[in-house]
């Protein structure tokens, strides 16, 4: 991809409105922009690293044995009024009614919806267990919109949903999503924290929350430096680690994912029904386990930056190398950095090139702002002396490799 035929508006400062550090960085590499408060257009760098975090989580998904569907935003009012959800989240949910007189809301989540789907496809305990999920956009109507993305009005979440036909069958289903939530976020390149919570308005006896410690996170955690065991947050005195014995700290987190055993309280109230080996009617036990999407891509950006911008992680990266040509009026220059952007192209690899005729110094910024992992700067003097520079840019070690070995030192390099 050419930098000049893609949509990349970066800011040289950041814009008065952003709160957070990854919201600055967002704007200001281009990401997103604002069209009211809490709604967000991804352009072309933000959708891509959207994309590249909804193929972990999927491919981490059907590992579990998970299976993806797709559920409506628009559902039906009465179906909450079931649960006793409606009274529950408020004024948070996006309610109206249609030109048909249906109360109708705008999904803030999805228990209710796909219980239905299972009350009227299962009703045997050998068609148990089910197990599947969506990458959906739900909508709440937050008072107060907070951190670009994080606490947005309309957002990115992945839901999945467990059904079965008894408590050991949910706890088994529960360990797999645990497991499968622990490598998205490593994949992710997040030092992320698993800890017990509390379930709310979701319900069920045991949930954990998956915490990513930042600057900007909402909520609050004690954490050991020393072995770095977390626990919930607690009033009161700092505690004893559990496992060592020394004072934790305090420290703000984000929630990037929660997973919850449910029990039978949306399948009892729903009537999701089965019928046992004797013969028996019984509810069907539920999980729920959810991620925010939308909200890792700023999760990732606080975790991962310095003072230049955004360091990506290699598997979230919007492209995982960008070409830097210095002149792009040296038709020679432009000839190579052709060809190294169509090898890599041709090889799978996402590669852009900053084909715009700007100053060195304001690609090198922009290329630092957005944090593509490999820059390839192609100088006139080094070319002449058959050399290219690479740099790395998580720690910005820079390499001069021969021209004719860029390929493969860049593809080794990844």
């Amino acid at each position: 991809m050419y930098w000049t035929k893609t949509l990349i508006p970066t800011l040289k400062e950041s814009p008065q409105e952003a709160e957070s550090l990854s919201h600055k960085l967002m704007l200001r590499a281009g990401l997103i922009r604002m069209l009211m408060s809490g709604s967000y257009m991804y352009l072309p760098l933000g959708l891509r690293i959207l994309n590249n975090i909804q193929a972990i989580i999927r491919q981490e998904m059907r590992s579990t044995g998970a299976a993806e569907l797709l559920l409506p935003a628009l559902q039906p009012l009465e179906l909450w009024q079931r649960t006793g959800r409606d009274e529950t989240i408020g004024e948070v949910m996006i309610r109206f009614v249609d030109r048909r007189g249906r109360k109708v809301c705008l999904g803030p989540t999805h228990e209710e919806v796909i219980t239905e789907l299972i009350r009227t496809h299962v009703s045997s305990y050998k068609q148990l267990p089910v197990v599947v999920y969506q990458i959906q956009t739900k909508f709440r109507d937050e008072m107060r919109p907070r951190f670009g993305i994080v606490r947005a009005c309309e957002f990115i979440m992945k839901d999945a949903y467990s059904f079965d036909r008894d408590q050991a069958g949910l706890e088994k289903n529960y360990r797999a999503m645990h497991e499968a939530y622990t490598r998205i976020f490593q994949r992710c390149g997040l030092d992320c924290l698993a800890l017990e919570a509390d379930s709310g308005v979701m319900g069920g006896k045991v949930s954990h929350e998956f915490m990513v410690p930042c600057e900007s996170g909402e909520d609050a955690a004690f954490r050991c430096l020393a072995c770095k065991k977390a626990v919930s947050f607690t009033e009161g005195n700092e505690p004893l680690c559990p496992a060592c014995s020394t004072p934790m700290k305090k420290i703000n987190v984000l929630e990037v994912g929660h997973i919850f055993q449910l029990g039978t309280k949306y399948t009892a109230a729903l009537g999701a029904h089965f019928i046992d080996q004797a013969g028996k009617q019984q509810p069907i036990i539920m999980g729920c386990y959810g991620i925010g999407v939308s909200r890792l891509i700023a999760a990732i950006i606080e975790q991962n930056n310095d003072d230049s911008g955004i360091v990506w992680p290699k598997e979230v990266a919007p492209y995982q190398v960008e070409i830097v040509p210095l002149d792009v009026a040296d038709s020679h220059l432009m000839q190579e950095a052709t060809r190294i952007h169509d090898g890599l192209d041709a090889a799978g690899i996402g590669v852009l090139m900053d084909d715009r005729d700007e100053r060195a110094g304001v690609k090198f910024k922009d290329a630092e702002l957005i944090g593509v992992p490999l820059i390839v700067v192609l100088g006139k003097k080094n070319l002449e002396q058959g050399k290219i520079e690479v740099k790395t840019r998580a720690d910005k070690k820079v390499t001069l490799v021969e021209k004719g070995e860029v390929a493969g030192f860049l593809k080794n390099s990844l």
